[in-house]
């Protein structure tokens, strides 16, 4: 089968891996090609903060797509936590460069659920940069959720995320969990729902929803079959 180019859209560098690491992995060996681009440095908004860490930050991301196959696109140093501050278009402009440029025929996102701004405007300018277009090669729109962000959305009782697709990722929690150690100071202790615990635990409960051992679980904003 033909190679497709795969892009995932994060606020966050790790947003790929906890999200949907298991599902790259998954691409990567059907042959496909994943991108991924990010929009902020991560570490901004946090009281410590300094350009060792955010070194930190950056070689933990190229190190995480090195190990899992996929390829950083374009890495934006929008500030953490403030991409309110940000005009939404400026945030629109910069993925449809990347559209225009890899023409990708699955896009995953954030979910629009989320508690975390950054998250929710992301998903916002991708649903925009994304618009249906006669000539759009876009089959699918996909969200993803992420622990400590779209679960803990439901306080505000706004729309909960409701998963429709979920992806069987057993054959490769192993390759994820690796990749996650990698950005180990991003994940908490358990019981945070972010813990390794947690992370596994989410997994864990989508499959049980599925039928599955363990997977991830998506919700589809849009499908389009030519």
């Amino acid at each position: 089968m033909k190679s497709k180019n795969i892009l995932i859209i994060v606020a966050h560098t790790d947003d790929e891996t906890i999200g949907c690491g298991g599902t790259i992995c998954k691409h990567i060996e059907d042959g496909d090609k994943v991108f991924a681009m990010s929009f902020t440095d991560g570490i901004s908004s946090r009281s410590v903060k300094s350009k060792k860490l955010k070194k930190a930050r950056y070689l933990s991301a190229k190190q995480a797509s090195k190990f899992m196959g996929f390829k950083w696109i374009k890495n934006l140093n929008f500030p953490d936590n403030q991409l309110d501050k940000v005009p939404i278009l400026k945030i629109i402009k910069e993925i449809e460069k990347i559209k225009d440029k890899l023409k990708p025929l699955i896009v995953y996102t954030h979910n629009f659920s989320d508690l975390n701004i950054d998250h929710k405007l992301i998903a916002e300018a991708t649903l925009t940069a994304f618009r249906p277009t006669p000539n759009s090669k876009l089959s699918e729109l996909r969200t993803f959720e992420v622990p400590s962000a779209t679960d803990y959305s439901q306080i505000k009782n706004r729309k909960n995320f409701v998963p429709n697709l979920f992806i069987d990722i057993s054959k490769y929690w192993k390759k994820k969990n690796n990749t996650l150690k990698i950005y180990k100071s991003e994940i908490k202790k358990k019981t945070h729902s972010r813990s390794f615990e947690g992370i596994k635990n989410l997994a864990k409960l989508r499959g049980n929803q599925s039928g599955l051992k363990i997977a991830e679980a998506f919700e589809i904003i849009r499908k389009i079959i030519k």
